[in-house]
This record gives C-alpha cells, sequence and structure tokens, in this order.
C-alpha cells in the first residue's frame, strides 16, 4: 500500500464516522510563540483542547506537518526524521475511550476500511498509575473486549504512556499499539516486550493520549473543562510497516529522493542527505528563511550539513536543488505551496554565503582556531572541521567541543523554544495584549505603506512583538513614527476586538489578512478591530487569543526596525 492511499484510507475512515477533515496548519505555529515548529499533531490546536469551540465541530481528523531537531545526531537510523506527517483523529469534548479504541483498532485491521494489519502481530499498553491518575482499567478492558488477548497488554508508568506537550497544559494518559516488524517474535513478557522494542523488532505504531488533565508549571492540578482524544499516527512509520520495510527511508516516501543520490555514498549520509534536504523544502516553504537565529538558525543548520555531505560528489548548488526538486514533485499534489520559485532561489542563495562562509573557516583552522568558535562563530560544521585535522595531523578535542555545543544549545533552546515562561498553552494577559497589538501593528504598516505589505513572519514574547513583512527598503523615521501613531490612536479610541467564524470563500471575498503559504480550513476564525460604527479597521483569519477592546493594551513603541531577510523587514515593538 503507497503512502498516498494510507493518508486518503485514515482520512476517509474517519471522514466516515463524523469528522470533519481540516488541512495541516503551517510547520510555524501561528499563534503560539512558545515553540519554534509544530513537533505534534496537537499544538495548532491547544485552543479547543482548553474548551474554545473549533469551527468545523467537535470530532476533527488530520495529517500534520510536524518537525523536530532535539536528536539531529540520530537521524540517519531506522526510526529517527526531522520532518514526519502525524495521521491523527480528534474529539474535542466528544466521544473518549471507548470509541477512541475501537475505532484505532477498526482501522488497524479492517480489509476493507483500513490497514488489514495481521492482528497477531499487534502489542497494547496502556497506563499502570501514579499520584496524578489511576490505572487505566478501562482501557485494558475495551481492549479485551475486542478480542486482544489479556496477556498482549502491558501496564507502563508515566515515562511510557502518559502524554503532555511540556510544563503547561491539557495531558493525560495514554494507550498505544505496537506492531511486530519481523512476523516471528510472537507472545512476550513484560520485559520480553520492552527489549523487543529495544531492538526495533516491535514498534510503536499508533497512541490513543486520552486528555482529561491540566498541568500548570510541571504539576497535574486537576481534570480539564472537558475530555478530549488525541491521536497519532506518523505516516512515514506506518507506511514501512505496510511496505514491509525496516525504515521510512526504504519507502516510497523517499525512493526518489535517495535515488538522486549516488550509491557509493553511504547508506547512512544518502538518508541524512535526504531527510534534511526534505526538512529544508518544507521549511522554507512555510515562509521560514535561514538565519543564525532561531527557526532560521534550525534551517540553517540543516542545509549546511546536507551540503557538507553533497560536496565531493558533484556540484553543491546542483546536487542540492536536484533532491529539492523531487521533494517537490513528491508532495506538491498535497502540499501546492512547495514550489520551485520559492524554494530554490532561497536554496542558490544559502549555498553561496556558505562557500564564502567555508572559505573564511578554512582561513580560521589554519590559524588553529578552536572547533567550537568554528562551528558556532563561522558556521563551520564539525564533521569539517574532523576531516581538515585528519589531514594535517591536529587533534580535536571532541569531549570539549561537545561539552561547549551542549552549553551553547542549552542557552539557544532557553532563548528560542521557551521565548516565555509556561510553555505550550500559557497565553498570559502581556502575550494576549501584545497579540492584540501585532493586529494593530499589521493593519497601521499597510495604511502607511501600501496594501501590498504582507506578513511573512511573527513571534511573541512577554516582553515585546516582532513582525517580519514583506517591504524591499528601510522604513524613514517619519513612517515609522506615523505607525505608531496609528496604532495609539486606535488603542485610545477603545475600539472592540470581536471574534467571528465564517466560510473561507467569504473571509477571503472581504479582505481578511491571512498567513503567506497557508492552507485553511472551509470555515475559519476571523478577529475583527471595529469602531464604534462597525467598521474594522483590522480583520485577520487567526485563532486567538485576543483582548475584548484596544483599551486595555496601553501604549505602543517601536523599538526597532530592520531588515529580516532580503525583501523582507522585521519591526519589535513593545507596550507600556
Amino acid at each position: 500500500m503507497q503512502s498516498e492511499e494510507i493518508r486518503s484510507r485514515f482520512l476517509a475512515f474517519f471522514e466516515k464516522r463524523g469528522h470533519a477533515i481540516i488541512p495541516s496548519a503551517p510547520l510555524v505555529p501561528l499563534n503560539d510563540p512558545s515553540v519554534l515548529f509544530n513537533t505534534a499533531g496537537m499544538q495548532p490546536l491547544v485552543p479547543y483542547l482548553l474548551g474554545q469551540k473549533h469551527p468545523q465541530g467537535s470530532r476533527i481528523a488530520d495529517v500534520q506537518k510536524c518537525v523536530r531537531t532535539g536528536d539531529l545526531d540520530d537521524i540517519g537510523d531506522n526510526r529517527h526524521l526531522s520532518f514526519f506527517e502525524m495521521m491523527g483523529n480528534w474529539s474535542l469534548g466528544d466521544y473518549f475511550k471507548e470509541d477512541a479504541i475501537k475505532w484505532s483498532y477498526e482501522f488497524l485491521t479492517s480489509k476493507e476500511e483500513g490497514l488489514g494489519l495481521d492482528v497477531s502481530r499487534l502489542y497494547f499498553t496502556v497506563f499502570e498509575g501514579d499520584e496524578n491518575a489511576p490505572y487505566d482499567q478501562e482501557s485494558k478492558d475495551l481492549w479485551m473486549s475486542l478480542g486482544v488477548p489479556e496477556h498482549r497488554i502491558y501496564a507502563l508508568g508515566s515515562e511510557d504512556n502518559w502524554w503532555s506537550p511540556g510544563d503547561n497544559g491539557p495531558c493525560g494518559p495514554c494507550s498505544e499499539m505496537f506492531y511486530d516488524m519481523t512476523g516471528t517474535v510472537g507472545d512476550l513478557s513484560k520485559e520480553g516486550f520492552l527489549q523487543a522494542i529495544k531492538d526495533e523488532s516491535v514498534i510503536e505504531i499508533w497512541n490513543d493520549v486520552f486528555m482529561e488533565y491540566e498541568k500548570m508549571d510541571g504539576k497535574v492540578i486537576g481534570k480539564l473543562a472537558q475530555k478530549n482524544v488525541d491521536t497519532g499516527a506518523g505516516l512515514e512509520r506506518i507506511t514501512a510497516v505496510m511496505q514491509g520495510k525496516q525504515t521510512a527511508y526504504d519507502t516510497d516516501i523517499f525512493a526518489d529522493i535517495i535515488n538522486c543520490v549516488p550509491e557509493f555514498v553511504s547508506e547512512n549520509k544518502r538518508r541524512i542527505i535526504a531527510d534534511h534536504v526534505r526538512t529544508s523544502v518544507f521549511l522554507i516553504s512555510d515562509g521560514v528563511v535561514p538565519s543564525n537565529k532561531e527557526r532560521g538558525y534550525v534551517l540553517r543548520r540543516l542545509m549546511r550539513r546536507a551540503v557538507m555531505l553533497i560536496r565531493g560528489y558533484e556540484t553543491t548548488t546542483g546536487g542540492f536543488l536536484t533532491i529539492a526538486g523531487k521533494v517537490i514533485d513528491k508532495c506538491n499534489a498535497i502540499y501546492p505551496n512547495l514550489d520551485r520559485e520559492v524554494v530554490f532561489p532561497i536554496i542558490r542563495d544559502e549555498i553561496e554565503q556558505f562557500e564564502k562562509t567555508l572559505s573564511q573557516g578554512l582561513k580560521e583552522f589554519e590559524k588553529g582556531e578552536d572547533a567550537f568558535v568554528l562551528a558556532t562563530t563561522y558556521g563551520f560544521p564539525i564533521e569539517l572541521t574532523l576531516e581538515l585535522a585528519k589531514e594535517s595531523g591536529r587533534t580535536i578535542d571532541m569531549e570539549d567541543f561537545k561539552a561547549k555545543m551542549a552549553e551553547h544549545q542549552k542557552l539557544s533552546q532557553t532563548a528560542s523554544a521557551g521565548m516565555f515562561k509556561g510553555g505550550l498553552a500559557n497565553h498570559n494577559e502581556k502575550t494576549i495584549r501584545l497579540h492584540t497589538a501585532h493586529h494593530l501593528l499589521l493593519s497601521a504598516l499597510q495604511e502607511v505603506l501600501g496594501k501590498e505589505v504582507k506578513q511573512r513572519g511573527s513571534n511573541i514574547t512577554e516582553e515585546r512583538l516582532r513582525i517580519d513583512f514583506a517591504f524591499d527598503r528601510k522604513m524613514t523615521d517619519e513612517e515609522k513614527k506615523k505607525v505608531e501613531d496609528i496604532v495609539n490612536d486606535r488603542i485610545q479610541a477603545g475600539l472592540n476586538v470581536v471574534r467571528r467564524e465564517m466560510p473561507r470563500a467569504e473571509a477571503e471575498t472581504i479582505g481578511a489578512e491571512m498567513e503567506f503559504g497557508v492552507k485553511y480550513p472551509d470555515v475559519v476564525s476571523v478577529y475583527f478591530i471595529e469602531d464604534k460604527e462597525g467598521n474594522a479597521v483590522s480583520k485577520e483569519f487567526c485563532g486567538g487569543p485576543h483582548v475584548s477592546n484596544t483599551s486595555e493594551l496601553g501604549v505602543f513603541k517601536i523599538q526597532k526596525e530592520e531588515a529580516s531577510s532580503q525583501g523582507v523587514r522585521r519591526i519589535k515593538a513593545v507596550l507600556s
């Protein structure tokens, strides 16, 4: 079964069972400044898991794009990918354990509607209980009611069977499904089961999370207002199972991409190149550009690592672009924002810049510069430093390098992944005020600079807001002052902030601002900021949250206006 049939079967299965099919959110979170990327299917849906009504209803299904880069060194093994797609079905205060477990089992085992997997190769886990929640006897009973033998159900602790997005937000116990990749494992003791997972003869293929608790500052504080179901099944991993492959790299998802890399390159390097180029294409298509900060730094690291591995077997730019083209060919029927005209110029510019960096880095290497400084200051990959050191007979202290990089990455994650205390679901008063000011700022920029100004990125912390917008020159002091005045006038006017749900086509017709490259569902949430006569000074596709009146904001001040990338400017601003 090919990956696209798996995707379509999954969505059709849950659509038949009353689920609205929604498109993937972009990789860059629209309204969550606490994380760099959407790393799980639930992240774009947090407001709805916490009780806000979803415009598409209480039953949702999707295939969500995700990026995880915390374990880049593991990319190329049998399990790790930096970009992956997560199939998920969601109950937002609707059904709970019984239907979730029944449907996940049906989809995995049904030959007519689902995947038709061999029941004798499946294993199941439930939560064993702790101080936060009791043993999940209900889930165990439900699995057994479907015919699962009791000895194939294992109770595991919170490390394995409790899901939480971090220190704050919706959380709860989960029940997972595993599959025997060899067809020879058979019945296992609990210890044998855990060893089989380590050996990768048995792998996890589906997870049902029962979100009924809320965590704050690392502690479970009670139950949510509504019980939710969050399920996840990795498309790449399921595809490997369905095609009898040990790894996603051997499936149709990667076949054309990996075949672009010459066979004499080692298998591990071929996988890393394919993974990193694939992820780079998706990040660029969702508005990320290479830089030395935050999301741009992650993209730059992925691209430069791939470049270093591609160098030597053909021209670097041509090799990278060939592979990127295969990614686009494979995926743009599902994701039409994958566009050569958008992606290729950014790739060319970054590789050209990196070639210059390599030249400077080589000079610094010859001077005896420290490997850590070469990597962090000059963007010089450690792989190249080691290669050059070997050629010249020098020794690199890798323990020292790893210790320095670990500290560097820790500081970077503190500064970027946790941009405000509280994490994923913490929309506190300061960030909510800045979020509303962000809408006022965009409308003021369009009023002063022209309607062609479009948002290209944003970030909000407790201290300030940041907007990236398409504009081809530096703003004058007069223009910045005029923008400030417009925003402050609208704050002082006490304008109402109103959320309305409407068909996407209607929102587009009335000119509501939308995020570049985002594919929106048929029904959308639009925030209006309106004057006393009901005229909108701002209208944007947005999930919120916002203040109810602009008088709550305070005084708006632009701190800085600067270049972000070619054709894109950046403003940082505060409220006092």
